[in-house]
């Protein structure tokens, strides 16, 4: 791609800033210096990818789960495609190991069917009805009584992907700049005035908050949005229990899905270690700094209870509790809202400004696809 040249507004400090560091802000500043922006990241954390983006499954999910024309559906179908092209293009590790979504009650076939057609109605045209025997000949150890299999499924090394993207950042002359939180922002005569929270303030043309958890907060803080169209926060905290013993398995395995999440699944890392999670913990804290991210080892009691519907013979006293991460859910007059939300101008009438909310699962997927999205939304 052409680099066009930087057209940096001489009022403001800076051209754009994009706060927060995880994934999506660091593949959105990418993409907007690979169009010539003059870019600053702002990242609360002492080094990058320190929130959500280092709390996840490391999942490249296929795009079955959402609902048609959905920007999950599209944004992740699109993101997939982006993101293993970026990491063969970058040597980033990643490999497709594959997925099997099993039913293992009669009851839960009919959850599989509509997976199947969401899938189809996504573009996920590589989705195969796999028979109960096939699958379980091809997961020794696994027990279902119908099957999934995603082919294009797969794992990365999520770290190795958020360097790629801060090293290309700073190859266009970008800034990323950390132990910098931003406590509020001021829209006026055309700018934004970001206050970090040492008193200090940057100016910019564009702003771009994606600071996952606190991304509601943060937009509550500027005087010239109305409040009545920005979402309620709600935070859904996922443990996770690493395998202390050997499993049979090679691939990922994902139950039918539940409310709020998509089952306690055993998901596989790059060098090999078994996990399982997450499971859902509504949290009622509404204050993300004050998140409690230990891993109660009493929940694995109910882990042990929903892994062994789909591997019976899961070792007792085999899961050690691992990490927690917490999803950034969002609800719209007390109904909870599924999908990614992209205001922009159009939703609060600010020109240059973006918020991002409800960026959970599959964000990483999505993550390059996202970025694009800003991008032509951003002159």
């Amino acid at each position: 791609m052409t680099t066009a040249t930087p057209t940096v507004n001489t009022a403001a400090d800076v051209e754009t800033i994009i706060i927060g560091a995880g994934v999506v802000g660091l593949a959105t500043a990418a993409g907007l210096a690979r169009e010539g922006h003059n870019i600053v990241v702002l990242e609360q954390e002492k080094s990058i990818g320190q929130g959500i983006s280092a709390r996840n499954s490391e999942v490249i999910h296929a795009g079955i789960y959402y609902p048609r024309n959905s920007l999950k559906a599209k944004l992740c179908v699109s993101g997939r495609k982006l993101l293993y092209q970026y990491c063969e293009e970058r040597n980033i590790p990643c490999q497709r190991i594959g997925k099997l979504i099993v039913a293992t009650d009669p009851n839960e076939i009919e959850i599989l069917q509509g997976l199947r057609q969401k899938a189809l109605d996504n573009g996920v045209v590589d989705i195969e009805v796999v028979k109960p025997e096939d699958a379980m000949a091809m997961q020794p150890g696994l027990h279902c009584v119908a099957a999934l299999h995603s082919p294009s499924t797969g794992i990365i090394d999520s770290h190795s992907l958020m360097l790629s993207l801060q090293a290309e950042i700073e190859s266009y002359q970008g800034d990323v700049v950390c132990n910098t939180r931003a406590a509020s922002i001021d829209h006026k005569d055309k700018l934004f005035c970001v206050m970090l929270s040492d008193g200090t303030t940057v100016t910019a043309k564009n702003v771009v908050n994606s600071t996952g958890l606190n991304s509601v907060p943060l937009a509550e803080s500027i005087r010239s949005i109305n409040n009545q169209n920005l979402p309620i926060a709600k935070y859904a905290k996922g443990n996770y229990f690493k395998l202390a013993v050997r499993a049979p398995f090679s691939k990922l395995i994902y139950p039918a899905p539940v409310p709020g999440g998509l089952g306690i699944h055993l998901t596989i890392d790059l060098a090999g270690q078994k996990r399982f999670g997450p499971d859902v913990e509504w949290l009622s804290n509404t204050c993300p700094d004050e998140i409690d991210y230990q891993v109660n080892p009493q929940r694995g009691n109910d882990f042990y209870e929903a892994i062994r519907r789909y591997w019976p013979d899961l070792p007792d006293d085999s899961l050690v509790p691992d990490y927690a991460g917490v999803r950034p859910k969002i609800e719209w007059n007390n109904t909870a809202d599924i999908d990614f939300e992209i205001h922009t101008q159009h939703h609060h009438g600010i020109l240059g400004l973006v918020n991002l909310f409800g960026i959970e699962s599959p964000g990483l997927t999505a993550s390059l696809a996202i970025a694009e999205h800003i991008c032509n939304t951003i002159q």
